[in-house]
């Protein structure tokens, strides 16, 4: 079997050339990628904190690995609902936001499928887009406009109500079918966004939208993300925003676009003015 780092090397090696990835499925076998994965997510605030079942990371042992991978591979595995509960909601007084608790098995796969598909997903991705990737963030934000910073007039802040909420499952699908040809994958990524969850012990089906959870480092357990390539089509970054957001993000660019270039011719008429007098 390979090495955990020579799989994450040849998906991202197929993420850079484009290429579909096929029997994707069976790199959930390798038990390499769940130490790491371990390593990653083991001191996250959440790792401690109980979804519908007691378990949590104190448990963890080798077994467990062998469990899950076991359960994978005769196509056994099914998703645990998550346990909702609700916090605070940054920035909005007495407003509150769901959370769902995950238990600590599905977390520890959910990061495993997370790091396959950031390895494949991310190189596609546009030098532009510096959120939820790594390496990446504000800093290097404001690091790639500082030398070319010259004003503007306007800043558009865009925000879709609801979002996580009301993700179509088929769409997510889609997007995610269009490069990885593997149906063992997919339905796994099916079970995940279809488990459900549990409000004062009741069972509630998720139809629509997708976890939101205690992360793992990028947030890929809570959901899929979008993220952008240069063509500013859709693909799907481990770590889904909203597939509707696509139309959306256009237009928007179209509409910086535009404004880039009138202020431009703005500022130049002004100054043409300025020189005439």
């Amino acid at each position: 079997m390979q090495t955990a780092e020579a799989v994450l090397a040849i998906i991202r090696e197929r993420g850079n050339r484009g290429l579909p990835l096929e029997r994707l499925y069976r790199c959930l076998f390798n038990p390499e990628l769940y130490l790491i994965a371990y390593g990653k997510i083991y001191r996250n605030d959440g790792a401690m904190t109980p979804g519908v079942t007691s378990e949590t990371v104190d448990g963890m042992r080798l077994n467990k690995i062998r469990a899950i991978i076991e359960a994978l591979r005769h196509e056994r595995f099914r998703w645990k609902p998550t346990r909702r509960v609700y916090i605070a909601k940054k920035g909005a007084a007495n407003k509150k936001r769901p959370l769902g608790l995950p238990s600590w098995s599905d977390k520890l796969l959910q990061e495993v499928i997370r790091m396959l598909l950031e390895a494949y997903y991310e190189p596609q991705f546009s030098h532009h887009s510096h959120g939820f990737r790594a390496g990446r963030g504000c800093h290097t934000a404001l690091q790639s406009i500082y030398p070319g910073w010259r004003g503007t007039t306007w800043f558009i802040e865009g925000d879709i109500a609801q979002c996580f909420d009301r993700l179509d499952h088929s769409i997510l699908h889609g997007i995610l079918a269009e490069n990885i040809h593997d149906n063992r994958f997919l339905r796994l990524i099916d079970g995940l966004l279809q488990a459900g969850y549990l409000e004062e012990w009741r069972y509630h089906a998720t139809l629509s939208g997708s976890r939101k959870a205690v992360s793992s480092a990028r947030c890929w357990p809570t959901s899929i993300w979008i993220g952008w390539t240069n063509t500013l089509r859709p693909t799907c970054y481990p770590l889904i925003t909203g597939a509707a957001a696509a139309d959306l993000i256009g237009h928007t660019c179209c509409c910086g676009s535009a404004l880039a270039d009138w202020n431009r011719a703005e500022i130049g008429r002004r100054v043409a003015n300025c020189e005439g007098r």
